[in-house]
């Protein structure tokens, strides 16, 4: 941090300040001093800002001005309140509270009380006429400032005041008396004087200053920074720090504290939400000490201060035009608001409440946007297990693909597909997955491997399907070959026995957990309309935002579809088109015996005899996806992985051709396979031959992709139909590859309309995904009429990962490191493959200023990329056909950003 100036305030007064300064005030200190300029009855103080902490944090010192700065306020405050702090017969006391810009609820500290001393405290009860109260008060801070600011373990409090208990005979705190507090007081201080070696400070202005330094320290606690990485909140914002004068709850009947919220946090609707307790501090709420009444009861209890917050409360909704949290407290009768702030809310509630701040004329659409998230569109979307319900759970993986899944387990696709087929719902049990497990996947409620991270193959398939999956779950032990699975405590789960998993989570249970379905799908897929019944004024409100959504937003959404069925699906879900179609799945299945053929082919006639044979196959694909996706942009990627992939594992493979060698059975066969197996084999396959590569050292490969995406569009158009075939290389590297394969695609697409008298207009372009192909994006230009980044290809190329593996060994050690805020395949490098994606994308339009910008990898349906490839100027993202909801509503969440909102 540089030099500070001398103009530097690092003092501000409740009555300074404004909600828009939680940058330097944090945000409870900006509440406070907002609240207190609308002339709502706050607790005089001042807040120390964030500035004063990181001076702290960088110097190890606080600012050489601060502690004027605080001695003028403190004057200020004390002629303000007629008495000064820690006066022996009538005692001014404070709190010092954290308060950083976003909320981070119980993660940096807080003491409450200072000013009590062996002499105020007796001040303290005279003017309270309360002994318990006051030796209470200063027993709670001895133990709230002896473990935040002098670092005495906070249990030797705790066992002193259980004893405490004990002695009197007693269970709970209130029951104890003065006398017992007072003894309580004594020990506590022995604990301080043994544990910290120093006398618990007498001096007031002692107490308050070391409580300041303690809560800057705190921005630095373990906890703290966890919490920051979870929540992906910088680290270099430091937090301020409020002092304000002391009100209390509990001095009585007519004393008492609560929480209060302007609107249901939980469903949104309006109406009087909240609790209060008397005669408490705010702690024996959170405590749980006695059992609170509902805020609506405060009417009957005390009707003036019950009407005075409810006119409060409606100011501050009317004010921030949103749902406010509250905290007060009734002090002898006089209402007093400690804090306010934005309240956090359910999904369901974000929704509902945005649209209704819309009906009220306090916020327009472009606002109502921002009150919402892709996160919790997704939250809604997926069914949920009953919370109600009673689970064993057995293991935790990574919760790779959300929404809640039941079945029996399997372990091999055959079979899920089997029992599938009979009505059986089943999960697939694996330790990883590969193509050769789409028809289980496919057939599967959801997906559970042993291994494997949110990018890897069970993934990326199982959330382009829709699928719930978790991956990763190492605790426990598969053994597809005894058809089994150990859990946690060493139960052995057999196959066909019921088993729960959470995608949300990641949490694996045995047995079935009843499901919540969601009412979010129905109305996506057409099942339920908005408006049609009560089910749902929060399909209502989610219908009303997609609009603004589709209203606001400049980028496009396509989807990442194979087939008919999910083109359609994801027409329903509101896809503009295909960005990305994988033309190997097309591969797998019935076909493989041709591929296996085709890869043994050893003469160029065999070759092109089984390429003559998926010619027709591929072109019925084609066919059907051109007709689901009607009118709307397909992009179809040739064939991209290594060709060994399609062949069947090595050991596996090995083990079949000995077994026959053994048995002298024919395997001639099996033995070509194997040799093929070797043959193909690469060191690493992800940087060897596959994309652009096969289609120029395997003639006709490409061509044929071709031929048959050419006569599929020209068979639609004598139908009437309008396709728009887009047709991507994957891989390249370097113009030249692109050259080649395209001059070839031209001759056959010319071939074509030639052979049908159909004028196709089909475009080709490649996709981005190696660095070099970025670097020289502006020459690849002159030969694509489009990119497409495969951003999932790029981040592997960019960091030099590979993706499967790193997952699984480094990356939980990264991400509680620090060095990841959070994983960049999940959202998007910008500094390094961000980098690249926007100067490639200039680069082509400098070249091409027509050229077609997307991206069709993983990040395409990732909130915060979103909003990246709307700010760098792409055309369109392309996700699996789940996420398409959730980027068209971020898509215009980026487009109608407004300044100043902050809704974290």
């Amino acid at each position: 941090m540089g030099p500070v100036s001398e103009e530097t305030k690092f003092v501000y007064d409740f009555t300074e300040g404004n909600k828009d300064l939680k940058d330097l005030l944090g945000g409870k200190g900006a509440n406070l001093a907002e609240m207190t300029n609308l002339g709502l009855p706050v607790p005089p103080g001042f807040t120390i800002t964030t500035e004063a902490c990181k001076v702290y944090l960088d110097s190890g010192d606080e600012p050489a001005a601060l502690r004027d700065e605080v001695t003028a306020h403190l004057d200020a405050l004390e002629q303000r309140m007629g008495k000064k702090l820690g006066q022996a017969d009538d005692p001014l006391l404070v709190s010092v509270r954290s308060g950083a810009k976003f909320s981070m609820p119980g993660m940096m500290d807080t003491v409450l009380n200072i000013g009590l001393s062996d002499k105020s405290v007796q001040g303290l009860a005279k003017q309270a006429g309360d002994d318990r109260f006051a030796w209470d008060s200063y027993r709670r801070l001895i133990q709230m400032f002896g473990k935040t600011v002098l670092g005495v373990d906070g249990d030797l409090f705790e066992e002193a005041l259980e004893q405490a208990k004990v002695t009197k005979k007693v269970t709970v705190d209130t029951e104890l008396e003065a006398a017992d507090l007072k003894k309580l007081v004594t020990k506590f201080k022995k604990i301080v004087k043994t544990q910290a070696g120093r006398d618990f400070p007498q001096d007031p202005r002692e107490q308050m200053d070391l409580a300041i330094h303690a809560v800057f320290d705190s921005w630095n606690t373990d906890r703290a920074k966890l919490y920051r990485r979870q929540e992906r909140i910088p680290h270099d914002l430091g937090t301020a720090v409020n002092v304000c004068s002391m009100v209390f709850g509990n001095l009585g009947p007519d004393s008492g504290t609560g929480v209060a919220f302007t609107r249901d946090p939980a469903s949104g609707h309006q109406g009087v939400y909240g609790d209060y307790l008397q005669n408490a501090q705010g702690e024996d709420v959170v405590a749980g000490i006695r059992n609170t009444v509902p805020l609506a009861e405060l009417e009957k209890i005390d009707k003036k201060s019950y009407d005075q917050l409810m006119q409060i409360m409606e100011t501050l909704e009317n004010h921030y035009k949103d749902l406010c949290d509250i905290e007060f407290t009734i002090e002898r009768g006089q209402l007093w608001m400690l804090q306010t702030r934005v309240g956090k809310r359910t999904a369901g509630a974000a929704f509902r409440i945005a649209t209704q701040l819309v009906d009220q004329g306090l916020i327009d659409e472009a606002e109502a946007l921002q009150r919402v998230s892709g996160a919790q569109l997704a939250q809604l979307m997926f069914p949920r297990f009953d919370d109600e319900a009673k689970v064993e759970q057995v293991g935790r993986g990574i919760a790779a693909s959300p929404g809640a899944a039941v079945g029996k387990a399997v372990f091999d696709s055959y079979t899920a597909v089997k029992w599938s087929r009979s009505g059986e719902k089943v999960i697939l049990v694996r330790r990883e997955t590969n193509p050769d497990d789409l028809d289980g996947m496919i057939a599967a409620e959801g997906i559970l491997t042993s291994r494997g991270g949110k990018t890897s193959h069970a993934a990326v398939v199982a959330r382009g399907m829709g699928k719930t999956c978790v991956c990763g779950a190492e605790e426990l032990e598969v053994d597809t070959k005894r058809r089994r699975m150990t859990v946690l405590g060493g139960h052995v789960v057999e196959e066909g026995d019921l088993i729960s998993i959470d995608g949300s989570s990641g949490k694996v249970y045995l047995g079935e957990v009843p499901v919540v379905p969601s009412p979010v799908v129905e109305y996506f897929e057409g099942r339920m309309h908005a408006g049609a019944h009560d089910a749902d004024e929060l399909v209502e409100a989610v219908h009303r935002i997609m609009a603004f959504a589709d209203r606001k937003r400049r980028l496009r959404v396509r989807a990442n579809a194979d087939n008919a069925e999910d083109a359609l699906r994801a027409r329903r879900f509101g896809a503009q088109g295909i960005g990305l179609c994988r033309t190997e799945h097309m591969f797998l299945g019935d076909r493989r015996e041709l591929v296996e053929r085709l890869i043994l082919a050893d003469t160029e006639a065999e070759r092109e005899e089984s390429l003559k044979e998926l010619l027709p196959l591929q072109k019925q694909d084609f066919v059907e996806l051109f007709s689901a996706m009607d009118g709307l942009p397909v992009t179809i990627r040739l064939l991209d992985p290594p060709l060994h992939e399609f062949l069947p594992d090595i050991t596996e493979l090995s083990v079949r051709v000995a077994l026959a060698e053994s048995r002298q059975e024919p395997h001639e066969n099996e033995l070509r396979l194997l040799q093929a197996v070797h043959r193909l084999h690469e060191q690493n396959p992800m940087l060897g031959l596959r994309g652009v590569r096969l289609g120029l050292v395997i003639p006709g490969l490409f061509t044929m992709q071709v031929r048959a995406i050419a006569e599929a569009a020209a068979e639609r158009k004598s139908a009437k139909g309008d396709p728009r075939a887009e047709i991507m290389i994957p891989l390249v590297g370097t113009v030249q590859e692109l050259e080649i394969v395209r001059e070839e695609a031209d001759q056959v697409i010319a071939e074509v309309q030639a052979a049908t008298g159909t004028e196709l207009k089909l475009a080709i372009g490649t996709m981005i995904e190696l660095p070099r192909a970025a670097l020289t994006a502006g020459q690849i230009a002159e030969a694509a009429e489009f990119f497409s980044f495969g951003t999932n290809d790029l981040t592997q190329t960019v960091w030099g990962f590979s993706r499967d593996d790193v997952e699984a060994s480094f990356f939980t050690a990264y991400l509680e490191k620090g060095i990841f805020g959070v994983s960049p395949f999940e959202t998007i490098d910008k500094d390094g493959v961000g980098s690249l994606v926007k100067l490639a994308a200039e680069a082509g339009r400098a070249t091409r200023p027509d050229l077609k910008l997307g991206v069709c990898g993983e990040h395409g349906g990732d909130p915060e990329s979103v909003h990246f490839f709307h700010e760098v100027g792409l055309d369109y993202v392309s996700c699996s056909p789940f996420r398409i909801p959730v980027a068209r509503l971020e898509a215009g969440r980026a487009a109608s950003q407004s300044v100043g909102s902050d809704h974290r």
